[in-house]
């Protein structure tokens, strides 16, 4: 077998959220993208949105690295085969580069050892000058298993303030490759504004104007060259799917829209493993694509646009009739608001909904629930995320006998419910790792 063939591959990491390592992230993409090189954009953790906006910034879909969610070889077959398509890799980090669902447990350095990685760190040094040496030193040598070989520097006010931060740098023995200077036109829209028109052209603003400046205050020719490594290997017959068995492949109808955008690509290419996927809108659509066998409804932003759902009464009816005749459907956060009676905005104004389960939710009094969860059910355990503001009223849900717990292990309140062959949860899973999940849904009667 030939050698791999060394290309530039980094993991952008930060000491806490806040540091601006996805603006920094968006920029490079774009200014990287423009020198004519393929740019493989992957985020660590469960984020969508991070996702979402990385593939507008590179022209190339980006992918979750989970190492909660996923298995290790796993999260190593998916980094190896879009990496192979690629010129440059380039992951963005979650949280602060330790901060894990237990520990290091998932964190950003346990992904960078994983995939054997280097590390730019991007630091927020708006009030920061030679304190950054102590700070750089920790981060490098707190964890011999990770290799943090350059720094970056955010909210930078001056050429003098970076001589500064260079000046540190060169005493840790870390590659000072730039800074980013404080700018207001830099701020990256809020991120629960939904994937409105308004919001994405925003962005894309944000994002021409980080890839003009970029190449001005950062070396990017340094930052290919200090972290282009042989590439991992990557054997495509290995990893292609086995031929379908059955001749008749199920349909799976798939709800893709502005109200409905947190899916996995991983997920979505298992789906396409067992069956033939179609899209479809509720907010633009009239029915369910034909001869649907099994519906998914992903999560997303209902309760931004639901106005629009409601009125869309001929698609309400058309997944009412579907459910209500046994039709199997698997929903998950805000495809379970979808499938409630009715939405309640922040204003208080109720919205009717599908009807399918007994229950509504509310973002009058909305309070953030997340965390990692492990969901146990029919012999399978499958992970996933909990990530929403709205609060469940429970009209006679039923609760399927699971268990759900978080990271730790403790038992959560969130459940799966089943309501004819439509199960339901606040929690969305990753299955990409398995089919067994979807072999269950598709066996639902």
């Amino acid at each position: 077998m030939p050698e791999p063939t060394p290309k530039p591959q980094f993991l952008l990491a930060a000491p806490s959220s806040g540091s601006g390592k996805t603006t920094l992230t968006l920029g490079l993409l774009r200014a990287l993208a423009r020198r004519g090189l393929a740019v493989q954009p992957y985020k660590c953790g469960p984020d969508y949105l991070d996702t979402h906006h990385h593939s507008q910034a590179a022209g190339r879909p980006s992918l979750n690295l989970d190492i909660f969610m996923a298995s290790p070889a796993h999260t190593q077959a998916t980094y190896a085969s879009y990496t192979a398509a690629a010129d440059v890799a380039v992951v963005e980090g979650v949280m602060g580069l330790f901060d894990g669902a237990d520990r290091m447990q998932g964190s950003s350095a346990a992904v960078a050892e994983l995939l054997d990685l280097p590390i730019i760190l991007v630091i927020n040094a708006k009030a920061m000058a030679y304190s950054v040496a102590p700070l750089l030193f920790g981060f490098k040598n707190f964890y011999p298993g990770i290799r943090l070989v350059g720094a970056i520097f955010n909210f930078v006010s001056t050429a003098s303030h970076y001589q500064f931060l260079q000046e540190a740098c060169a005493d840790v023995g870390v590659e000072a490759l730039g800074y980013l200077p404080s700018r207001p036109e830099f701020a990256i829209p809020s991120r629960h504004l939904g994937l409105s028109i308004a919001a994405e052209v925003q962005q894309e603003a944000v994002v021409e104007a980080l890839a003009d400046l970029l190449p001005q205050t950062v070396d990017l020719d340094r930052l290919l060259a200090l972290t282009s490594q042989p590439a991992p290997a990557f054997n495509p017959a290995a990893s292609a799917a086995p031929p379908a068995i059955k001749a008749t492949r199920p349909r799976i109808a798939v709800a893709r829209d502005a109200a409905f955008t947190f899916t996995y690509l991983q997920n979505l290419h298992m789906l396409a493993e067992v069956g033939e996927v179609t899209y479809f809108s509720p907010l633009a659509d009239a029915a369910l694509p034909p001869g649907t066998d099994l519906l998914y409804l992903p999560g997303g932003y209902p309760e931004l646009f639901a106005e629009a759902l409601s009125q869309n009464i001929i698609m309400r009816a058309s997944l009412a009739s579907y459910c209500a005749g046994g039709g199997a459907a698997y929903a998950e956060c805000g495809g379970l608001m979808y499938l409630g009676r009715h939405i309640v905005d922040a204003q208080g104004q109720a919205f009717p909904m599908v009807g399918a389960l007994p229950c509504a939710t509310s973002m009058e009094a909305a309070k953030l629930t997340l965390g990692y969860r492990t969901l146990e059910w029919n012999g399978l355990t499958i992970k996933g995320h909990e990530f929403h503001y709205s609060q469940l009223a429970d009209h006679g849900l039923v609760p399927e006998p699971a268990r759900i717990t978080s990271a730790k292990g403790a038992e959560v309140s969130v459940k799966l419910y089943r309501q004819g062959n439509v199960l339901a949860s606040y929690v969305h899973l990753y299955w990409a790792d398995s089919k067994g999940f979807m072999e269950e849904l598709l066996a639902l009667k």
